[in-house]
């Protein structure tokens, strides 16, 4: 059976996936494993996708 992802992963706030970075940073002291860099990558395409693509306030 195939994996898809969950229709609430889809649904999550900036600051939601942000506050998750930001647990995963603190839980690796800062130095990434490669699961734990493709778990940072994943979520920041979804942080990104939540803010629109872009960190910069609009002008």
């Amino acid at each position: 059976m195939s994996r898809s992802p969950c229709p609430s992963d889809a649904t999550r706030t900036a600051a939601v996936v942000n506050k998750e970075i930001r647990e995963l940073w603190q839980r690796s002291g800062g130095c990434l494993s490669p699961e734990d860099e493709e778990h940072y990558q994943r979520l920041l395409v979804e942080w990104a996708a939540a803010t629109g693509g872009s960190s910069r306030p609009a002008a």
